[in-house]
């Protein structure tokens, strides 16, 4: 296992990152996103690894998440690098849901009457040893050989003439085409909810909205003037929809956790701060729940202008 950190260098990626304008090809665009991306990554690894800012880790997530959204518009010559980034994003997923839960716990617990303070200790303790777990399997990830063939191939990416439509003529991008599709899918999940969405649908459409977001952060430098204004208000609504929705799933998670530790904790103490927990979640769950609604109806708004 390697712990010397890749840099863009190394993989022969030029001095100066890749920019892209509003006369630049459809291919151009792809090119500086994967380009951009791939430094983030790069740049916010070190501290991944090293754990000293969560941040670090989520950035770097993020990252992989908005290179897996690019390349979807490469179509199948993409498919395998999207692959290998959602093999990563599972390893970096996996320790970024504990940074969050146990964030969230300790801020919980602080608001908690003294008297359980030491039993809500306890309690966020399980869930440390459970994250250095995580964190211990992603640095074994970070420092595989398949983690840097990953890097590699993204890096060809950037480094290789992309060709997305073939025989279409050199031209501009189409922002509101490069929109259109993610947002067709959130509307067609959205209608096909029910009145009371399950949780689990819930969470699909925030996936739907994160999609809709990055690929307007996609095509946001190929945006005229005039479009500039209108993409930007898109991706603020979508954000605020992740936020919501995101807040939702949070909720969900964290109250199945502790249902899940109410029955294997053998210390009743710890078991009714798990039970107090469990129940401002579904609290916070349904304030969710009473939001999403409206907030998605900015994304609409938002997205109709863009598309036209």
């Amino acid at each position: 296992m390697s712990s010397r950190v890749v840099t863009a260098g190394d993989l022969g990626l030029p001095e100066a990152p890749l920019t892209a304008g509003p006369r630049d090809t459809p291919e151009s665009m792809l090119r500086a996103r994967i380009d951009e991306q791939l430094r983030a990554m790069l740049a916010h690894e070190p501290g991944t690894r090293s754990g000293a800012d969560p941040e670090d880790l989520h950035q770097m997530r993020v990252a992989v998440r908005r290179l897996r959204s690019a390349l979807k518009l490469l179509g199948p010559a993409g498919d395998d690098v999207r692959a290998e980034l959602k093999w990563l994003g599972a390893g970096l997923g996996e320790v970024r849901d504990h940074d969050v839960l146990i964030d969230h716990l300790r801020a919980t617990v602080a608001s908690f009457d003294e008297s359980d303070q030491q039993a809500g200790a306890r309690l966020v303790r399980i869930f440390v040893a459970e994250r250095a777990k995580a964190k211990r399997r992603l640095n074994r990830c970070l420092g595989s050989a398949r983690y840097a063939a990953l890097l590699r191939s993204t890096a060809r990416l950037v480094l290789t003439e992309l060709q997305l439509t073939p025989g279409a003529a050199p031209g501009p991008v189409d922002v509101a085409a490069v929109v259109r599709k993610p947002y067709r899918k959130l509307t067609k999940a959205v209608a096909a909810l029910p009145a009371d969405p399950p949780d689990d649908e819930l969470h699909e459409l925030r996936i739907h909205g994160k999609r809709l977001r990055y690929a307007a952060e996609t095509a946001k430098s190929a945006a005229r003037k005039k479009q500039v204004t209108q993409v930007r208000e898109l991706i603020k609504a979508t954000k605020r929809l992740q936020d919501v929705l995101g807040d939702h799933q949070d909720a969900v998670v964290a109250a199945e956790r502790m249902r899940a530790l109410l029955d294997a904790t053998d210390e009743p103490a710890v078991g009714f701060v798990a039970g107090r927990i469990a129940e401002r979640e579904l609290t916070r769950r349904a304030t969710a729940r009473a939001t999403w609604a409206a907030v998605l109806a900015d994304v609409d708004a938002a997205a109709t202008k863009v598309c036209g």
